[in-house]
Formats: structure tokens, C-alpha cells, sequence
């Protein structure tokens, strides 16, 4: 009995690591795994060139204070090698940043997106960045910036 209970567990996770392995290939083909993010930024081979299509500095203009907006940056791949962006640091606790999850392929357009919580910010002229990793030549960092004018 416990001879014929022990055959059991053994199959029973033998079945579930190749349904987990399994799982886990198709949620890469998505996305971008961490081994990726790290071979993209370190292996010169993989690097490609970019554009920012509007413009890496934003002057939104005025916002209430308490209000959250989006401020969009949008980048080109213009070279011949997928696009990684790795990371997005904002550079304070206010903004936060979004990334493409996938890697942007030659020719293509995507978004990195800052969202601004004037919450809790003073009232007057602010000045917010942002630092962009991905593998592009000649650097491998772009600093994007925003200005808001928070008001009452």
C-alpha cells in the first residue's frame, strides 16, 4: 500500500513539472524574461538603434492638484535588432513608469508611459524625469522629462 502511495507522488510531480515547464515557455514568448532583459543590456551584439518620435521632454501645462495624468513617450526601433526596454526608473515616488513588455522588433513603435500623481505635490512648477534601460547603441540609457504646473 505505501509502496503503491509513493508511485503515485512520484507521478503525480513528474505530471505537474512538465505542465509547469510547459506553462512557463508560453508565458515567455510574450514577454521578456529577466535572462533576457540582462543579455540584451550586456551583449553588444544585441544592440539596435532608436528614436524618440515626439520628443524626450513634455511640457503638460497645468494639472489640479490630486490629478493623475499620463504622459506618453514614444520610441522607434530603427535598427535591425529587436527592441528591449529593460527597465524604467522613475525618479521620484510620484511618477511611476510603464514599459512595453514585449520587445519592440525593427521598423516598430512603442510607448513608455509616465503617470503623475499630483497628490501631495506643491503648488507651482515641477520638474519630473525618468531613466530609460534598453539595448541601444551608442547608449544604453535615455533620460525622459516632464513639466507640470500643479494648481488649486
Amino acid at each position: 500500500m505505501k509502496k503503491g502511495f509513493l508511485i503515485f507522488i512520484a507521478a503525480a510531480t513528474l505530471v505537474a513539472c512538465k505542465n509547469t515547464s510547459g506553462k512557463t515557455g508560453s508565458a515567455t514568448e510574450d514577454s521578456v524574461s529577466a535572462a533576457q532583459k540582462e543579455k540584451a543590456l550586456t551583449d553588444s551584439a544585441n544592440f539596435t538603434t532608436a528614436v524618440w518620435v515626439d520628443s524626450t521632454f513634455k511640457d503638460i501645462g497645468k494639472v489640479k492638484k490630486g490629478q493623475v495624468v499620463e504622459i506618453p513617450f514614444t520610441i522607434k526601433n530603427t535598427g535591425d535588432k529587436p527592441l528591449v526596454i529593460a527597465s524604467v526608473n522613475p525618479g521620484c515616488g510620484c511618477t511611476l513608469g510603464e514599459k512595453p513588455e514585449k520587445p519592440i522588433l525593427p521598423g516598430e513603435e512603442g510607448k513608455v508611459v509616465a503617470k503623475f500623481n499630483s497628490e501631495g505635490q506643491s503648488e507651482g512648477s515641477h520638474t519630473k524625469n525618468m531613466v530609460v534601460h534598453a539595448n541601444t547603441k551608442p547608449f544604453t540609457e535615455s533620460v525622459l522629462n516632464f513639466k507640470v504646473e500643479v494648481v488649486n
